[in-house]
């Protein structure tokens, strides 16, 4: 079966076929659904292949992936794979478990022209190889972003979703607070801990070093940091820990350490996971757009590997604060701001 005879079948020219199946956008409705009927008729395949060697692309995108187990993620692949299905791009799919050697192996598959451009959804990579990589592909890094180099990116304002939850915290009642934080060579944990200390430092409160833990994203990790919290002479009243699945954990060791949440201890996490509003108490926290962000990001990637140029190359997307049940009204009284 050829192109030439879905075209001959549809009653329109090989060309439109072809912008069908590549372009969708560029045709109208009804000349669309009448090739793809007739597309499904005859059970049309694309010869790939070839189509690769007349037009130099591979039609897929590499998206690379810190760790595909973290919920997180998945809910920003969702929007990356459906905009680029509509857009008839395949995806590949690269998780690199956080070891940055992988991360280097899956970025060869570009130098070996296995894809079109790459998605980013972690950067742990030095600046120079960024660079090398953003100078020789279209690339787009989404969720991170790298300071001093010039790379397309889509994110929240880590600093200020942190500084807006402390806050939350602070008028609530709080004034021994707690941060729970992913790895500090990651610059989202580095950025929630500086939101977390200007909030504390706008209402004139002190943050004991102790009350500082570094953990590593997962649901153990905030479960053993808060367990040393909770060691403490004098423990935090409130917790803000660095994403949702590990402030599940906070929960679990506050619990099992005979007290309430957030009778006894506030906790409050970041993400805005289904899993915060299943859980009991549902969870404080932060809600990204995850799905916006893997769309924005395909869509810039896109415009980059079609030749185009980007208006904005730093896309940064609204965040919001969700109060639920996990942080409480401690004392029924709020703290009044310092004047300056």
């Amino acid at each position: 079966m050829k192109m030439s005879d879905v075209a001959k079948k549809a009653n329109v020219s090989p060309a439109t076929v072809s912008r069908v199946l590549r372009q969708p956008d560029l045709v109208n409705k009804k000349t669309r659904e009448k090739v793809l009927k007739v597309v499904s008729e005859l059970n049309y395949k694309p010869h790939m292949i070839a189509s690769q060697f007349r037009t130099q692309e591979t039609k897929t995108i590499l998206v690379i992936v810190p760790d595909i187990t973290r919920p997180f993620f998945s809910e920003v692949l969702r929007g990356i794979e459906h905009m680029a299905l509509k857009h008839g791009y395949q995806v590949i799919l690269g998780d690199t478990e956080n070891n940055i050697e992988r991360e280097k192996e899956y970025v060869e598959l570009m130098y070996k022209k296995q894809a079109d451009g790459v998605l980013l959804l972690t950067a742990r990579m030095d600046s120079k190889s960024l660079k090398e990589l953003s100078a020789s592909f279209p690339m787009v890094l989404a969720c991170e972003y790298v300071d001093e180099l010039d790379i397309p990116t889509v994110s929240i304002d880590n600093i200020s979703g942190a500084r807006k939850l402390t806050e939350h915290l602070i008028n609530v009642g709080h004034k021994k607070v707690a941060y729970i934080s992913g790895p500090m060579n990651v610059i989202l944990s580095r950025d929630r801990l500086r939101g977390f200390q200007q909030a504390m430092a706008q209402y004139d409160l002190p943050v004991d070093p102790s009350y500082i833990q570094e953990g590593d994203y997962e649901i153990e990790s905030g479960y053993n940091q808060m367990v040393k919290l909770l060691a403490l002479e004098d423990p935090p009243t409130a917790v803000f820990v660095f994403n949702d699945e590990m402030a599940l954990g906070t929960i679990k060791a506050v619990q099992d350490h005979g007290l309430k949440v957030p009778e006894d201890i506030a906790v409050v996490g970041f993400d805005n996971l289904k899993m915060a509003t299943i859980f009991s108490p549902r969870m404080t926290t932060i809600d990204q757009p995850k799905y916006e962000i893997g769309q924005r990001a395909t869509n810039m990637l896109l415009t980059l590997m079609k030749g185009g140029s980007l208006e904005k190359k730093k896309i940064v997307l609204k965040d919001e604060l969700i109060i639920r049940e996990s942080c409480g009204y401690f004392q029924q009284k709020s703290v009044t701001k310092p004047v300056n």
